[in-house]
């Protein structure tokens, strides 16, 4: 089964709209993609410390944040993983032990 499709357009900062085709479950998280970077944009855009920096720098700064998170993000998700993965194993080594017969 297809998943289906929908086709929007967003608009990143002041660039020009830009037409995409995602899975209709995906709407949400794009538009909010969306919302978040033009937010982030715009406030940098206004701080007098970047005055100086063009509407492309303060967006390539909007865009090195979010990759920065985005990979903190997926470090933190691996830890939890491994903390999960070792909780396992405990427990199963608990439990095994619980089932041995005692001598």
């Amino acid at each position: 089964m297809t998943d289906k499709l929908l086709n929007i357009s967003i608009r990143i900062a002041d660039q020009p709209r830009m037409r995409l085709r995602i899975p209709l479950d995906q709407e949400e998280i794009v538009r909010k993609a969306e919302a978040n970077i033009n937010e982030l944009w715009r406030k940098w855009s206004a701080m007098d410390d970047f005055k100086d920096k063009s509407s492309g720098e303060i967006l390539a700064m909007v865009t090195f944040r979010f990759a920065q998170l985005y990979f903190s993000a997926e470090e933190a998700s691996h830890k939890v993983d491994r903390t999960l993965e070792e909780l396992e194993k405990t427990l199963d080594k608990l439990l095994l032990d619980i089932d041995q017969p005692a001598t």
